[in-house]
């Protein structure tokens, strides 16, 4: 199996939105979402240059959308590095 990795931010993306999720839709369905971002973390992983490459963010950085999320990447020799999980209006202020 592929390998992927969280950054710092990206682990703390995902525990935000977990947190988020609970506030405001529970624990089940928060749960659901963020084994579905797991998965889609492991689809990257498997297959990274299937999605697009967004170099007009940040040089090298490819893009996954799951859900309202965004899942920003590098991809390495040995795994996909995940550098942020954002939503659409988060964008800016994360890569300032």
């Amino acid at each position: 199996m592929a390998k992927y990795r969280l950054s710092t931010a990206a682990d703390q993306d995902f525990e935000q939105l977990f947190g988020y999720g609970i506030d405001n839709f529970g624990l089940a369905q928060a749960k659901s979402y963020v084994d579905g971002l797991i998965i889609q973390f492991q689809s990257i992983a498997e297959n990274p240059l299937h999605y697009q490459a967004v170099d007009h963010i940040r040089k090298g950085y490819r893009r996954s959308v799951y859900g309202k999320h965004a899942i920003y990447y590098l991809v390495s020799s040995d795994c996909v590095d995940v550098m942020r999980i954002l939503r659409a209006e988060n964008l800016k202020a994360a890569f300032e």
